[in-house]
């Protein structure tokens, strides 16, 4: 299905002649093809789509400092509207509430009591904030909770 929106969209921005559209699906397609191309699978699923696209969203975020030291506002402007398209394929970014409930949830259910069982506690988060949020804020949360 997001393969299929990715098609249509790609149609749309040629109809318009939206050039910087073009770019960026065409480089996320290529992206695809690449993922697909190095692992066994033929088609990659939804959610290993999701994923590629949330590693070009995170390679824009890690160059933007850059471009703002380089003084380059022109770039940043680029990499950001590049971002918040990247962004629109994605399901919606978790608020901290509902962060917290899950974390709370999956402590409850694996029945964390210390620093020990954050792996645990990880994976069982993993498929469920997985491009919705940061894992680095995730893991930054469940060893807070774990913590005594």
């Amino acid at each position: 299905m997001l393969r299929e929106q990715l098609d249509e969209d790609l149609k749309a921005a040629l109809r318009r002649h939206d050039a910087a559209r073009v770019s960026l699906i065409r480089q996320v397609k290529a992206a695809i093809l690449t993922a697909e191309t190095r692992g066994r699978r033929t088609t990659l699923t939804d959610a290993e789509i999701q994923a590629v696209i949330a590693k070009e969203i995170k390679e824009r975020e890690e160059v933007v400092p850059d471009f703002e030291r380089g003084g380059r506002a022109d770039l940043v402007e680029k990499a950001r509207a590049e971002i918040a398209l990247l962004e629109t394929y994605l399901p919606p970014k978790l608020t901290e509430e509902e962060l917290l409930e899950l974390v709370e949830d999956a402590v409850r259910q694996t029945g964390a009591a210390g620093p020990r069982d954050l792996g645990r506690v990880m994976a069982l988060l993993a498929p469920k904030t997985r491009g919705r949020a940061d894992g680095r804020i995730v893991s930054e949360m469940v060893r807070a909770r774990l913590l005594p």
